[in-house]
């Protein structure tokens, strides 16, 4: 009796551990596996004084590119929302995620956006010449490239 009551209890806790193995959503990319998963907003704190880090974050979608999906930006505490690409543009996300939990494994960086760049992500936003215009200075900026993306079903 002590052996099958063992037995039960090892398989239940297995399959709760398998339950748990991996995120329950939309995926793209590399398979993004459970743990130590930081909040965006987090992430510089994460980083110390490291320029890139190999880390995986979790956050809330605000803007997708409205040509074909190419990146996203998350809310962050500080209002500037962080820009997320993916590598190799190996894969693209859905334009209607807007307001969806997202967890991401990939690359966090600090890094200067040039003004071209900066301009071409206007342009991507559907902004209007006179905003691209006003655009004459680089941008110091957190940014994510990732190279898997889970969209949460919560």
């Amino acid at each position: 009796m002590k052996k099958i009551l063992l037995s039960l209890g090892f398989c239940l806790i297995a399959a709760l551990t398998f339950a748990q193995s991996e995120y329950k959503g939309q995926k793209f990319g590399d398979e993004v596996k459970p743990g130590d998963v930081k909040p965006a907003a987090k992430m510089e704190v994460a980083m110390g004084d490291k320029k890139a880090v190999d880390m995986k974050i979790e956050g809330k979608v605000i803007d997708v590119c409205k040509k074909k999906g190419c990146w996203m930006t998350l809310e962050m505490p500080n209002g500037d929302p962080m820009r997320v690409t993916f590598k190799d543009y190996a894969f693209f996300m859905p334009m209607d995620i807007v307001g969806k939990k997202v967890v991401l494994d990939g690359v966090a960086k600090k890094q200067t956006i040039s003004v071209e760049t900066l301009r071409h992500y206007a342009e991507d936003a559907h902004k209007s010449a006179d905003q691209v215009a006003k655009i004459t200075d680089p941008k110091r900026e957190l940014a994510f490239e990732a190279k898997g993306v889970v969209i949460l079903d919560k």
